[in-house]
């Protein structure tokens, strides 16, 4: 969410285990709205269904999506240079996936590291730490934070505005989305002119949630929908 006028900003990230209520399916895990709706030919697609979903859990409309593979994300990280993270802890990964369906070894140390785009994906991804799912996605809004951060650099930014045109052609077989190229552009120079300190952000995790097995033999988390109202409430309205 983003107010324009306020330059504030803030992110709200959804684990894939929660249970939710997927309009048309009924009760499952939220990540398969996008696939039902686009196995179904749901009309606008996964996308649509995933906006529909969200925008039932939360009570807030959802008005605009991007949805970003992981050939994106490693070439937009290495067009703008790679990006600097401040790992927290040490994580070992001996069971990362990979691309043909196997596994390999990823490893990081804790401290301030410079990622190209190969390695922020395993940063993201990896769920190998105390608290699975809920940790990975607080690292994937500290990939975001440390985008918007590097694009706040002035030949970074110049280079991409210049350049929008090429990205946007370079990337298209990888992110679809329903904004045009100007609001995307619109948006970035707002993002360069919105503070860190202005930035809330927050996580779906064990806080707001409970862990149950379904009938069915499924580990899901449920969720405590007055803690995220509260929580929604917080993020979703500026001063």
């Amino acid at each position: 969410t983003v107010d324009p006028v306020t330059l504030q900003a803030g992110m709200l990230s959804i684990p894939r285990d929660l249970w939710v209520p997927i309009p048309g399916y009924g009760n499952n895990r939220v990540n398969l709205a996008n696939y039902y709706g686009d196995a179904d030919d749901y009309p606008g697609g996964g996308s649509a269904l995933a906006k529909k979903t969200i925008e039932q859990l939360l009570g807030v409309r959802v008005h605009h999506y991007v949805r970003v593979n992981f050939t994106a994300f490693e070439t937009f990280i290495d067009r703008i240079g790679g990006i600097t993270i401040d790992v927290p802890e040490d994580i070992y990964d001996p069971k990362y996936p990979t691309n043909n369906y196997g596994i390999e070894v990823f490893s990081i140390k804790k401290g301030k590291q410079t990622l190209d785009g190969a390695t922020a994906l395993k940063y993201a991804r990896t769920r190998n730490t105390k608290f699975g799912d809920f940790d990975r996605a607080k690292r994937q809004q500290q990939v975001i934070l440390a985008v918007q951060e590097k694009i706040k650099d002035v030949r970074v930014a110049m280079s991409l505005f210049a350049s929008g045109p090429d990205v946007l052609a370079d990337l298209s077989a990888s992110i679809k989305t329903d904004m045009p190229l100007s609001m995307i552009q619109q948006l970035g120079r707002l993002a360069m002119n919105i503070d860190r300190s202005n930035i809330k952000s927050a996580v779906i995790d064990q806080n707001y949630t409970e862990p149950i097995t379904t009938a069915e033999g499924q580990q899901v988390e449920i969720a405590n929908r007055a803690r995220i109202a509260e929580l929604r409430a917080s993020l979703f309205a500026s001063k």
